[in-house]
C-alpha cells in the first residue's frame, strides 16, 4: 500500500466517462433500433418477442429517461466513493460493472457485424476509464481483490440496473402499464413507430 490519494478523477470520472459515453448512445439508440430490429428479428430467432417489441418501441423520451436513471445511481455510487478515499464497495462494483458493460457492447457489435450504439466510446473512453481507474485505486491501497465471480456480479447487477431504469422511466412517462403503453396489444407490428 503506498497510502496515494485517491483523487476526485477517479471517483467523479465515472459518471464522467458514462456521460461521454452515454451522448453518443441517447442520440443513436431509438433511430438504430428501429431500424435494426426488423433485421436482427430474422438473425435471432431465439429471442423474445416481447423483449424485441419493447426494443422497437422504445422511444428517444424513455432511453434518455433510463439514462437518467442511471445516471443518478452511478452518481450516487461515486459520490460514495469520493466520500470515501475510493474504498467504497459500492464504488468499486459500479466500477467492476462498467468495464464487462464495455466488453459487452463490443461483444454485441461482433454478434450483429457492425457499428452499435457504443461500440465505438467502448473502447475509446469506458474500457480505458476503467482500467486506469482500477490501477489508480490499486496504487492507493484501497482496491478489493476482484475475482471473476466479482465481474459476473458487477455485471449482473449493472443488468439488473439497466432493466429498473427502464421501468422507471416508462413510469415516468406514464407507460408502466406493463410495457405496453399505447402499444399494447399490438403484435402484428402496426404499432406506431416513435419519433
Amino acid at each position: 500500500m503506498t497510502g496515494e490519494r485517491v483523487g476526485g478523477a477517479v471517483t467523479w470520472g465515472l459518471p464522467g466517462a458514462r456521460v461521454v459515453h452515454d451522448l453518443g448512445e441517447v442520440a443513436t439508440v431509438p433511430g438504430w433500433l428501429r431500424r435494426n430490429v426488423p433485421g436482427l428479428r430474422k438473425r435471432f430467432t431465439q429471442v423474445p418477442e416481447e423483449v424485441r417489441r419493447r426494443a422497437e418501441t422504445m422511444g428517444a423520451a424513455e432511453f434518455a429517461t433510463a439514462v437518467g436513471v442511471m445516471g443518478a445511481v452511478v452518481g450516487t455510487a461515486a459520490a460514495a466513493g469520493r466520500l470515501t478515499g475510493g474504498r467504497s464497495g459500492f464504488c468499486q462494483s459500479a466500477l467492476i460493472g462498467y468495464g464487462p458493460h464495455g466488453v459487452m457492447h463490443l461483444a454485441q457489435a461482433a454478434a450483429v457485424r457492425g457499428c452499435i450504439p457504443g461500440s465505438v466510446t467502448s473502447p475509446l473512453v469506458v474500457l480505458p476509464f476503467t482500467l486506469w481507474a482500477r490501477g489508480r485505486l490499486r496504487k492507493a491501497g484501497v482496491l478489493r481483490p476482484a475475482r471473476p465471480c466479482d465481474a459476473v456480479a458487477g455485471s449482473a447487477a449493472a443488468g439488473a440496473a439497466t432493466v429498473a431504469s427502464h421501468i422507471v422511466a416508462r413510469r415516468l412517462l406514464g407507460r408502466g402499464d406493463g410495457g405496453g403503453g399505447r402499444h399494447a396489444g399490438r403484435h402484428d407490428g402496426s404499432a406506431r413507430r416513435p419519433s
